[in-house]
């Protein structure tokens, strides 16, 4: 597939935006009907064009591997034909999402006789600064037209031949919907200017999310004009209380580690209470060890380590502040609740906590001090996810407190504004 060069980012990218805020003008006032029937052109169109879009995903990988890419990393973005159409069942289930556009949040008769009425409204131009995985592009682009969005994708250059293919696909789709094509729109260019000039688009874009590791959300949270949404740096704490059954905590801590070591909800440290510790610790060694994770350990750990069980090397000052996403975790004993809740408040990202305890009165002491957007009680981190949550799906996993905190679904992609209705009304 031959792209032609780019010679400058800035007009490019600025009348990206452009035709992107007169496509979320259109979009706005449409009825669920007309975005649905766009879904389900998306979901046809991915299906029949499975072999274009998987010819393209073939560069992209052929690039990686003699890049000499990481295995997970090229894992991560190869779309076969049952991706594909894994992709497409994805963006049917959006179509029978609920719509949050047009919601009544709250209305009353005010005194004077004024009707007031708070409603869901889509938040215009939301742009999606993302790494790697090409699924992100269609997930992406579903549920920003679900809810009414016009949509700009900035994927890594590493993806940038699957995503021309997909956003291609996804366009025409849009276009033969009757909904215009402009809704979904790749942001042009490969190098980082391309990047730079969408976070300056203040004004054309209402909304960036950026989606991938520690130093990408930084850099977008730090160096854009426009308003950021921050998701999904994840350093997530188990906490095994005094009162934990320990047969539950284990079965907790291997869950939420290494199920799917690599996503922000896993967990990356155990704190465990010195009452359990000696019951505990063997028992999370031996489990841990089985399913290959290596203990990064503070004394009382590294005493209980032996030839069986995961490997233990000392943890260093680094260890409780590392977002891992592999076989490794940070470990500790600590004195009491209260010392669980200091380390978390120190080295937290804000993503999620996790208690395994019995005791009532301890576990509602850990969800009132701990400040993070999901804390779990006797359940894994790895329940953090908008699905598991029953939305359906999500945009990503907002760790700040204004506008969306938490699992972001379609609700977390509007904002609101008033309609206030009078029967010839002045202020006087």
């Amino acid at each position: 597939m031959s792209r032609a060069p780019q010679t400058s980012t800035q007009p490019t990218v600025t009348e990206t935006a452009r035709r992107a805020k007169e496509a979320a003008a259109v979009l706005a006032p449409l009825p669920r009907t007309a975005r649905d029937a766009a879904l389900l052109a998306i979901a046809e169109a991915l299906v029949s064009r499975t072999d274009e879009i998987v010819a393209a995903n073939a560069e992209d990988i052929a690039k990686a591997r003699a890049a000499g890419t990481p295995d997970s990393i090229v894992d991560r973005l190869t779309l076969t034909p049952e991706r594909v159409a894994a992709i497409a069942s994805d963006v049917r289930d959006v179509v029978a999402l609920p719509d949050p556009v047009g919601e009544v949040l709250r209305g009353s008769t005010l005194p004077n006789g004024l009707e007031l009425r708070q409603v869901r409204v889509p938040l215009g131009v939301v742009g999606i600064i993302y790494e790697a995985r090409p699924n992100v592009t269609v997930d992406a682009a579903a549920l920003c037209l679900k809810s009414g969005n016009a949509v700009l994708l900035r994927g890594s250059s590493s993806a940038y031949a699957s995503n021309t293919a997909l956003v291609a696909v996804l366009r025409d789709a849009v276009a033969g919907a009757g909904l215009p094509a402009d809704a979904v729109q790749l942001v042009p260019g490969e190098s980082r200017d391309s990047v730079k000039e969408l976070m300056r688009a203040r004004g054309l874009v209402d909304v960036l999310i950026p989606r991938g590791g520690a130093s990408l959300i930084r850099t977008v949270v730090e160096e854009s004009t426009v308003p950021v949404i921050e998701t999904g740096v994840g350093n997530c704490h188990v906490y095994v209380d005094a009162a934990a059954d320990v047969e539950t905590a284990v079965n907790i801590l291997v869950d939420a580690k290494a199920s799917r070591p690599s996503v922000c909800n896993s967990a990356e440290t155990v704190l465990v209470h010195e009452a359990v510790a000696d019951a505990f610790i063997p028992r999370a060694l031996a489990a841990l060890g089985a399913a290959g994770v290596t203990v990064h350990g503070d004394a009382a750990w590294q005493r209980h380590a032996g030839a069986e069980g995961a490997a233990v090397v000392p943890a260093t000052e680094e260890d409780w502040g590392t977002e891992y996403l592999s076989y490794d975790i940070a470990a500790a004993v600590v004195p009491s609740l209260d010392a669980a809740v200091s380390h978390i408040r120190t080295w937290t990202s804000g993503h999620t906590e996790a208690i395994v305890s019995a005791d009532a009165s301890a576990t509602r002491r850990f969800t009132s001090l701990v400040d993070s957007t999901a804390v779990m009680v006797n359940a894994s981190t790895r329940f953090t996810d908008g699905g598991q949550f029953g939305f359906g799906a999500e945009i990503g996993i907002s760790t700040q407190k204004l506008h969306a905190r938490g699992p972001m679904g379609l609700p977390e992609l509007t904002s609101t504004k008033y309609v206030v209705t009078g029967d010839g009304h002045t202020r006087g």
